[in-house]
């Protein structure tokens, strides 16, 4: 089963320099994949149910998307667990006065059926047939692997980004950042929950500002490490998306980005996280061209144990891009 959704990009999909958002992109991703997984999870008969979005892998920015460029989406479902659907998403930019096409972006994202009766009920997910025997087993340990990392993440996941006065140039405080929104009915399903979607464009918005704030000059997402939601988030929550610098190399920041959900008319229900990431971001000059990134200034003890989590998982990237870059005997 596949799916393809296209647009052209517009002045407001785009930042200053005429980049397309990150975050756009993202929402775009997620679009594709909630209607594909959607259908697919509704394909046989029984209880009705809607697609959310539970966990995006790691994506890379490849090349820039431009305003005027057409952007196509295609959506394969290429995994199913018993309650759970694996998408792969490639995106490509298209110049429609040339008709030269590039790979901006390729993306995995997962999604469990929730039932229209009773959302916080998961169905089953109908099975797929495989072209090959080995596509479901290589299938599984993606699942393995995710679910394993899902439940990592949430229980590590506990500290709040707490605001500093008269914070230092280059540390931590000085860059922190929180956006605060009210969940309305344009932000949601047509069942009352958010679209993974507008949180990720949210999300990328609020590490942009974290990574301009930062170096004072043009910035772009040059990566979102896995994101995890754990929870839902209903229309008229209000949710609180915070970002902080974790570790900088000599061209690049990494952001960590919270989202807090606060019921804030049910006092029956506690404020709760809902979802986390760390987004990857490089300084550009106005031509373009990648910039030093000022480096970060750790103060506190977990400020500095953050900046050395950060700094392996920038090392363990850079050795995996450089194995793969490798010619192949």
């Amino acid at each position: 089963m596949a799916f393809q959704l296209s647009r052209i990009m517009r002045p407001d999909d785009a930042n200053v320099a005429g980049n397309v958002h990150g975050g756009t992109i993202l929402k775009m991703i997620e679009e594709a994949g909630a209607i594909i997984s959607t259908r697919h999870c509704n394909s046989q008969n029984g209880e009705r149910c809607v697609a959310a979005l539970a966990r995006v892998e790691r994506t890379d920015f490849l090349s820039p998307m431009c305003i005027g460029e057409v952007a196509h989406v295609s959506a394969e479902i290429t995994y199913t667990s018993k309650h759970s659907v694996e998408v792969q998403v490639n995106v490509l930019s298209e110049n429609i006065l040339t008709g030269a096409k590039k790979l901006t972006n390729k993306a995995t994202l997962w999604y469990v059926p929730l039932s229209l009766k009773n959302v916080d009920k998961v169905l089953e997910v109908p099975p797929v047939v495989y072209s090959r025997q080995e596509q479901e087993e290589e299938g599984r340990k993606r699942y393995e692997a995710q679910k394993l990392e899902r439940m990592e993440t949430k229980w590590r996941n506990g500290d709040i980004v707490q605001p500093v006065l008269n914070p230092e140039p280059n540390t931590v405080s000085y860059s922190q950042s929180s956006l605060i929104h009210l969940v309305g009915p344009s932000d949601c399903t047509l069942h009352g929950f958010v679209h993974g979607g507008v949180t990720m464009k949210l999300m990328d918005e609020v590490a942009g500002i974290v990574a301009a704030r930062h170096c004072k000059t043009n910035i772009v997402t040059a990566s979102v490490d896995a994101i995890n939601f754990h929870d839902k988030i209903r229309k008229g929550f209000v949710i609180t998306i915070s970002g902080r610098m974790t570790f900088t190399s000599n061209k690049s920041m990494e952001i960590e980005v919270l989202v807090d959900a606060d019921p804030v008319v049910d006092s029956s229900q506690k404020r709760y996280r809902a979802a986390s990431a760390f987004f990857t971001y490089v300084s550009l000059s106005q031509e373009g061209r990648s910039l030093p990134v000022p480096q970060l200034v750790p103060e506190t003890e977990d400020e500095k144990k953050r900046f050395e989590e950060g700094k392996g998982r920038y090392l363990q990237m850079k050795a995996k891009r450089q194995g793969q870059a490798e010619p192949q005997p």
